[in-house]
Order: structure tokens, then sequence, then C-alpha cells
């Protein structure tokens, strides 16, 4: 009886192992796809609407933490 636990064990601790590892290789490959997904900045829209000038993006670069 006793060996069949180490087995049952050895076995769980094995899948948990591949599990860690393939959620890391899922992780790692994401990364790789994030410069891809970087947007450009949109251009100006036209009308009296919000603009992007560069006071406000003074602005947004000071909060940045």
């Amino acid at each position: 009886m006793a060996e069949q636990n180490r087995i049952a064990r050895r076995s769980f601790f094995t899948g948990l192992g591949l599990v860690a590892v393939a959620g890391i290789a899922a992780k790692l490959s994401s990364r790789s796809e994030a410069p891809d997904s970087v947007q450009s900045v949109p251009a100006e829209p036209d009308g009296n609407g919000y603009r992007l000038t560069e006071h406000v993006r003074k602005y947004y670069r000071t909060t940045k933490i």
C-alpha cells in the first residue's frame, strides 16, 4: 500500500511540474507578441473636440509613475 502512495505522489508532483512549465511557456510566448500589438498614435481629429496638444502631452508625462 505504501508503494502505491509513493507512485501516486510522484505522478502528482510530475503533473504539477508539467503544468508549471506550460504556464511559464505560455507567459513567455505572450511577451514576444507584445511589440506587434503596440498601436500608433491616432491622427488628430477634425472639429472642436478633444485634441492631443503639447501641453496635454506634458501633463500626461508628469502623471506617469
